[in-house]
């Protein structure tokens, strides 16, 4: 079985393409044209990564999908996908694992989300070696509010600027 893949977003166009690129790339990939959709298959089925647009019936219809995706005994990883940028902690405070900005290169996407399902994987594993270890449960590392206990992201640039951009920016 392939690595599956929730895709949701209320643009078609978007909807049927990403879904070709990532069949292509060997995902088992479904989709959903809303929020309502995309919580119900949330519920139906398990996943390995669910890609969400942030904008789709109302302005925060993804954040209702992230937080389905948040509550399931699962844990997929979690992508926002929007093309209106915003800033990492506000991302993060919506329970996102990471922000793909569109419109990306298939190369750069495909290497994201490749990244993104192995760093889950290996964090689940090492949680599960942890937990079996007498001595891990001593002194369990503190758990991130609102995750579910999941151990936040590494920390990304502050900028979404290339990087002689952002510093310039930053400036007085």
């Amino acid at each position: 079985m392939g690595r599956r893949i929730l895709l949701v977003d209320d643009e078609v166009a978007v909807l049927l393409t990403l879904k070709a690129v990532l069949e292509i790339s060997g995902f088992e990939v479904d989709t959903a044209a809303s929020a309502r959709e995309g919580v119900s298959k949330l519920h139906t089925r398990e996943y390995h990564m669910l890609i969400t647009d942030m904008r789709m019936e109302h302005d925060v219809a993804g954040v209702e999908v992230i937080r389905a995706a948040r509550t399931a005994a699962y844990h997929p990883v979690v992508a926002l996908l929007t093309a209106y940028p915003v800033a990492e902690e506000d991302w993060q405070e919506m329970g996102a694992d990471q922000l793909l900005v569109k419109p990306m290169h298939t190369r750069v996407l495909l290497q994201q989300i490749e990244d993104m399902i192995a760093a889950h994987e290996r964090m689940f594993a090492e949680q599960s070696v942890a937990n079996s270890s007498p001595a891990s449960r001593q002194s369990a590392p503190p758990r991130r509010a609102g995750s579910g206990g999941r151990a936040r992201p590494p920390r990304r640039r502050r900028c979404w600027w290339p990087r002689w951009q952002c510093r310039r920016r930053s400036g007085p």
